[in-house]
């Protein structure tokens, strides 16, 4: 089934464009004139999809924007299946809540990319903002399940308060990586920032350079983790080589953040 395509006609400034009606559910089933219908928001006006983007195509869970949007928030907030592609930038929440399907951003992600999402794929070809895969101010649990490929930088907080799911960041993360985590996986291959895994309770973070840990974290042993093997042979399938020493090497493995309960790990290469 051939995918719908968005084109910018009138591209939001100032005030960005509220658009959760960019999803693969609602666009299943509605002719084009339904999904240009679709109701959008800038700032407290209402308006119609069509009035930003020309829509070519109809009934798909394929979707497709042509041309970066980085003043447009929420693509694929809550989708549950199909693909978006999106050939440029995205601005802030896009797979917030997601729960199936995949998004392919092949430009930069604002912030919160991924926060809460419950299953599921985002992919992203450049760099990502703050709280990617995190929780929103308040909430209890992020990241719930699901992978995030991020293969650029990314901002602080990303992988916050996460309960399940993986996180892989191929580039640097800024500060507090990990922070609160109670459950799920981060893979850093770049350098990370300050106060990584503070306040962890559990969960695993990797980190593939040396990191400055907080005082709270307790070295336990060297040992060449098994189940790293596995994750990197699982992501070589996402295009992400890590190198025979990455793979098959020695980790300094530590425990904390025992400010907590302590039991989230630190993998660190020996």
């Amino acid at each position: 089934m051939p995918p719908v395509i968005l084109r910018v006609k009138e591209a939001p400034t100032g005030v960005p464009l509220e658009a959760e009606s960019i999803s693969p559910d609602l666009f299943a089933d509605r002719s084009r004139e339904e999904i240009e219908a679709l109701p959008v928001a800038l700032g407290n006006e209402s308006h119609r999809l069509g009035d930003f983007f020309q829509v070519e195509g109809e009934r798909s869970d394929q979707i497709e924007v042509d041309g970066s949007i980085p003043r447009v928030k929420w693509v694929g907030s809550g989708m549950t299946r199909g693909r978006v592609v999106i050939h440029g930038d995205v601005g802030m929440h896009a797979g917030s809540y997601m729960r199936g399907g995949e998004i392919l951003i092949e430009g930069n992600a604002a912030d919160f990319l991924g926060v809460e999402m419950e299953a599921g794929l985002i992919r992203v070809r450049g760099n990502a903002g703050h709280r990617a895969g995190a929780a929103y101010r308040g909430s209890k649990f992020g990241m719930r399940g699901g992978i995030i490929l991020i293969e650029g930088d990314v901002g602080h907080e990303v992988g916050a308060y996460m309960r399940r799911g993986l996180v892989v960041i191929k580039g640097n993360a800024e500060d507090f990586l990990g922070a609160r985590m109670a459950a799920g996986t981060i893979c850093l291959f770049g350098r990370a920032g300050l106060r990584t895994g503070g306040g962890m309770q559990k969960g695993m973070i990797v980190c593939m350079h040396p990191v400055e840990l907080l005082p709270t974290f307790a070295y336990d042993c060297i040992y060449a983790p098994i189940f790293l093997r596995i994750l990197f042979k699982g992501l070589k399938r996402l295009g992400v080589q890590p190198t025979p020493q990455q793979a098959n090497g020695l980790y300094r493995r530590y425990h904390g953040d025992l400010a907590e309960i302590g039991k989230g790990e630190i993998l660190i290469p020996a």
